[in-house]
């Protein structure tokens, strides 16, 4: 029973994952082919952003493949050498995506507030919700494993506030993009695509965490 929960947990989860990371990098590979009429680098677009709002935030490149992000501790935007230094549509949309979150820190706003909060005790609940389903599992004890379930619905809750605050950022993206020029009518739907890539990554985030959450509810029979 144990081995079959097992296969049920990690393997739909593990296939969706890697499906979905396969879409996103063939989008942006698509998006990094079409360079955009301003010629603006991703690492100009997000100062030109942060500047027209106002905010105090930096830009720093960093390392890695797509492993851009913004601080909210730091105050600043870390940017990979592919968006950084890149003028195609695919990399100004991720950095306009990135700055979008700088503004939602700016303002304030309540989820993208909580999802910060909800961070420590995530990465707590991601740390320890496997060893209490693991010995509950083995020592027959349904209430270890029902525990176990309750501290992996805090991923699940995380995850469910990171929806709306990832299609918010993209959306607000698009917008300052369009609005002031960044790119063209034509460009458009090329950056809309690769943020709709990214959004389902976070979509399959959330549905591969709830299905695991069902998984270890009905393992604990």
């Amino acid at each position: 029973m144990f081995s079959a929960y097992s296969l049920l947990f990690i393997v739909p989860p593990l296939i969706a994952g890697l499906l979905a990371q396969a879409w996103v990098k063939r989008a942006f590979e698509q998006g990094s082919k079409v360079r955009t009429a301003s010629g603006l680098t991703g690492t100009e677009v997000c100062r030109r952003l942060l500047d027209s709002g106002g905010l105090q935030v930096g830009v720093e490149q960093i390392g890695g493949n797509l492993s851009d992000h913004y601080d909210p501790r730091a105050k600043v935007m870390r940017l990979s050498q592919p968006v950084a230094n890149s003028s195609s549509v695919a990399a100004v949309a991720v950095a306009a995506h990135e700055t979008g979150h700088a503004f939602q820190d700016a303002r304030h706003e309540s989820l993208f507030t909580m999802r910060g909060s909800l961070a420590p005790a995530m990465g707590f609940a991601s740390q320890a919700w496997f060893p209490l389903a693991m010995f509950g599992w083995f020592s027959h004890a349904s209430g270890l494993v029902l525990l176990g379930a309750a501290v992996f619905s805090i991923t699940v809750l995380f995850q469910l506030v990171t929806l709306p605050v990832e299609f918010g950022a993209s959306k607000r993206a698009m917008s300052m993009l369009t609005a002031q020029g960044i790119i063209t009518p034509a460009e458009a739907p090329v950056a809309r695509k690769v943020l709709t890539a990214a959004a389902l990554t976070y979509v399959v985030a959330t549905l591969i965490a709830v299905y695991q959450l069902v998984i270890l509810l009905l393992s604990r029979r």
